[in-house]
Order: C-alpha cells, then sequence, then structure tokens
C-alpha cells in the first residue's frame, strides 16, 4: 500500500461534495482504507476522510488511541475504524465549542462549535451496517470528519476568525491540545 500526499486548504478539491461508495466490500475500498492507515502512520494521525488523499468518495477512517484521551477521561480507546457512508444525526441541539486541527491546516488549532451527542450510521468494509452513538471529543472529531465528505474545512464553521491559534503557540510536549476530562467526555 501507499503513503498519499494529504491535500492542503486552498487546493480546490477539498470543498468538493464526495460521491457515495456503491460497494463498501469492494477490493478498491479496502485498498484506499489500507492508503489512508498508512498515510495515518506517516503523520502520526488520528482521522482523515478519502477526499484529504484525492479520493472523493465517503470514507473516513479514525481511531482514539489511549495516549489522546485525558486522564480522569470516560471514554475508551477506539481501534482503527473506517466508515463507509457515513451519515451523521444530531441528537438535541446542544452545541459545544473545542479546539480542533485537521491536517489540512498543519500547524493549526481552532474552537468550532459542534454537536455534543450524535448518531452516526455508516457501512464497514464487510457491508455491516452499524449505528453508533457519540458525544464529547469523538463526536467532535466524526463531525469534522465528515464535513470533509460534504466540502466542508473546520474554518467554515467557525463563529470568531480569532479563535484561531498555531498549535505551537498553545500546545505542550507532542503538540497536542490537553482537554479537560470532562469536556472530553461531553
Amino acid at each position: 500500500m501507499a503513503v498519499r500526499p494529504i491535500l492542503r486548504l486552498g487546493n480546490p478539491d477539498l470543498l468538493k461534495v464526495s460521491a457515495p461508495v456503491a460497494d463498501p466490500t469492494a477490493p478498491e475500498i479496502r485498498a484506499l482504507v489500507q492508503d489512508m492507515r498508512d498515510t495515518l502512520d506517516d503523520v502520526q494521525g488520528i482521522g482523515l476522510a478519502a477526499p484529504q488523499i484525492s479520493q472523493p468518495l465517503r470514507v473516513v477512517l479514525y481511531c482514539l488511541p489511549q495516549h489522546r484521551i485525558p486522564s480522569g477521561a470516560k471514554a475508551q480507546p477506539i481501534p482503527w475504524t473506517a466508515m463507509i457512508n457515513p451519515v451523521i444525526e444530531p441528537m438535541g441541539d446542544d452545541k459545544r465549542v473545542m479546539w480542533e486541527r485537521c491536517l489540512s491546516l498543519p500547524g493549526l488549532y481552532a474552537k468550532v462549535p459542534r454537536y455534543n451527542e450524535i448518531v452516526i450510521r455508516y457501512s464497514t468494509l464487510e457491508g455491516k451496517q452499524i449505528e453508533q452513538h457519540w458525544q464529547g471529543y469523538v463526536a467532535m472529531l466524526l463531525q469534522h470528519e465528515c464535513d470533509h465528505l460534504d466540502g466542508v474545512l473546520y474554518p467554515m464553521r467557525m463563529e470568531n476568525p480569532m479563535d484561531m491559534a498555531f498549535a505551537s503557540e498553545m500546545t505542550g510536549k507532542g503538540g497536542v491540545f490537553s482537554y479537560d476530562p470532562n469536556e472530553f467526555d461531553g
């Protein structure tokens, strides 16, 4: 498989709506997900949408490793999960503003309002239909990645353009923002 270049803000392909995947079990979709995993491993990322690597298809890959969960949070690690044709439904109107970042805007963080609770439905690589309920950080992460499928980047969701900062100005060791456990859990 292969590490693929990640498109960056300014590339017009990031603004396009992605096509649904006709067959989630197709070998080319499995190969695409492997390329996404190789790419994420290369940059030590935890989430990527296929359009970010020039594949305008409704495919998302993410995980939540233990080292990204703040001490005291109730959240549990999530293994690598491929979502084919994901659809998000907000659970209520409650939105929270959280710091997030994006591999297509390297070195930046921004405060972005997201629904605190969601239900997400998707197909697996085996064609199984899944429905999950998430809140807090994971809900934000999934909304962020699924936005890419609709050509939306997080600056388009920001309420205040001053709510953006370079990671170097706000993060600790490893360049990752530390969330409060209650904020993380939602």
